[in-house]
């Protein structure tokens, strides 16, 4: 396990867009990012082809690796932050410099695409990458406390946390409009299956996570705890998506190594709700002996955790309560 050094004040942070491209995110949204690193007393830089766009809304593979390589290579650079996500992170596996990475250990972070990225260097590298905001996810203005807080929990202290759930979250479009948004009281987390374990966190974006099946960069699972979300790009096949690439990942031998699973919130367009996914959960007799919660606040909507991917966390489900606490990050 290789554990990058935590933020300070005048770190430089680079962005980089290994998916789409920071060309497709509105100017006033990059404004106020850039306005709330600033308030963490965070140095932004970005990287050279961050802005080039093609068809995709992205650019080649060689631009990116040379951007990411460049950040991590880069002395001055203490954390990487993801644009976006998007579709594509998976086309630059085989041709990272992971020996490079290993021997520059910085905070990478971001979610969604990003997932193939996070599992991959920490498998390949042994170094504790972070599921977390975006650089774009700091554009949002309104009550975007949560995220903030657990960005500084995760990233800029060593101390165990205890993740609690937010009182209210969204699933609007705040990126379109910032002054037209529609938060929901948060009921927290819900229990599944009961239980508790204590393992290594792997996981992240379940569809982008099961791209990884049958290659060299998907985590061993020995004493593992899948953190799983989804989103809602499927609409009204969204629990069928989610419930046969949970499958796949049942089917690998190695599953059977995994202690808890965590599942993060999903989009109001999935029609998944908690009636729905228990259904599935407990359609599933392979699953009948670990804990498994859910409504835990990760995923597509907001506000998000910021958790690490191969780091050490618990977790206690007991009498229809849920306590996950991250205990190596």
């Amino acid at each position: 396990m290789i554990i990058a050094e935590k933020l300070k004040a005048n770190d430089e942070i680079r962005v980089v867009a290994p998916a789409q491209s920071l060309a497709i995110i509105a100017s006033e949204n990059r404004d106020y990012a850039n306005s709330v690193f600033e308030k963490f007393n965070l140095k932004l830089s970005f990287s050279h082809y961050v802005n080039e766009v093609d068809e995709f809304g992205s650019s080649s593979v060689k631009h990116r690796l040379d951007d990411l390589h460049e950040a991590f290579a880069d002395k001055k650079v203490k954390a990487i932050f993801t644009v976006l996500g998007g579709y594509n992170s998976n086309q630059l596996l085989d041709y990272l410099d992971y020996d490079l990475i290993r021997k520059n250990p910085k905070i990478f972070c971001g979610y969604s695409d990003i997932t193939a990225l996070l599992n991959a260097i920490y498998t390949k590298t042994g170094l504790i990458t972070y599921y977390g905001p975006h650089y774009s996810t700091f554009g949002v203005k309104e009550k975007n406390y949560y995220t903030l807080e657990y960005f500084f929990k995760c990233l800029f202290n060593n101390d165990k946390f205890e993740i609690s759930a937010s009182d209210i979250w969204s699933d609007d479009q705040w990126y379109l409009d910032q002054n037209n948004r529609h938060f929901i009281k948060n009921d927290g987390f819900k229990v599944i299956n009961e239980g508790t374990a204590m393992g290594t966190i792997i996981g992240g974006n379940l569809c982008t996570f099961s791209l990884l099946t049958g290659t060299t960069y998907l985590p061993n699972f020995q004493n593992t705890l899948l953190f799983l979300e989804d989103d809602d790009w499927p609409l009204q096949l969204s629990a069928h998506e989610f419930d046969r690439n949970l499958q796949a990942l049942l089917h690998l031998p190695q599953f059977k190594q995994v202690k808890a699973i965590i599942i993060g919130r999903f989009q109001k367009k999935s029609a998944i709700d908690f009636m729905k996914l228990q259904k599935i959960i407990r359609s599933k007799s392979e699953l009948n002996n670990i804990p498994v919660i859910c409504g835990v606040d990760f995923g597509h909507t907001l506000p998000m955790i910021t958790f690490p991917i191969g780091g050490l966390a618990s977790i206690e489900a007991v009498n229809n309560k849920a306590i996950v606490k991250i205990l190596t990050h």
